[in-house]
């Protein structure tokens, strides 16, 4: 998914971008980016569970509405449906005592009312050592604690300022996906 490698794009580059004065503080540096899609649901099919949404260009895109979707019976045609995907990226320098964060916690809630809706979240962390830096291309190549390595370019060669081979880094990813309902305007 074009997502996902964005994403991943944005965490190793959050790895070259803190200052040194933010590199010895061992502050964490955080971005994050939320998108936000509304669209009308233009038919429902009861018995296959599935709902056509259209979206404000008028493209059309069929949705499987599995069990999870508990209220499924309380929507109808011309309703709102919005979708708010956030993600976010924090690095920080990890003291090799410092406890390690859990690699994966997930949570699904459900959204209080008869509308259907509700948030379903994942945050995972890893740990990586950078392995080497190439100030010319700019890139840095690092590795996780099961030996992935991986190379990604740097867009600012500013980025890798204050970091060095053996430097070990905490990066954890956050995601959420948050659906709300608004039933249709009478």
């Amino acid at each position: 998914m074009r997502t996902h490698f964005r994403v991943l794009i944005m965490a190793v580059t959050l790895v070259t971008a803190m200052s040194p004065a933010a590199f010895a503080a061992q502050k964490p540096v955080t971005i994050g980016e939320a998108i936000t899609e509304t669209f009308t649901i233009e038919a429902i099919e009861h018995s296959t569970r599935m709902v056509t949404l259209k979206d404000k260009d008028g493209l059309l895109e069929d949705v499987i509405c599995g069990p999870e979707v508990q209220r499924f019976d309380a929507l109808k045609v011309g309703d709102q449906v919005t979708f708010r995907y956030h993600e976010s990226v924090v690095t920080a320098l990890r003291h090799s005592t410092s406890p390690a964060a859990a690699p994966v916690s997930a949570g699904v809630s459900r959204t209080p009312g008869a509308a259907p809706g509700g948030t379903i979240s994942q945050q995972m962390t890893a740990t990586v050592t950078i392995e080497a830096i190439d100030t010319k291309i700019p890139s840095v190549t690092v590795k996780t604690t099961n030996g992935r390595r991986s190379s990604f370019k740097i867009a600012d060669p500013k980025n890798l300022t204050g970091y060095k081979v053996g430097d070990v880094v905490d990066v954890t990813y956050t995601q959420a996906l948050a659906v709300s309902v608004t039933p249709a305007k009478k």
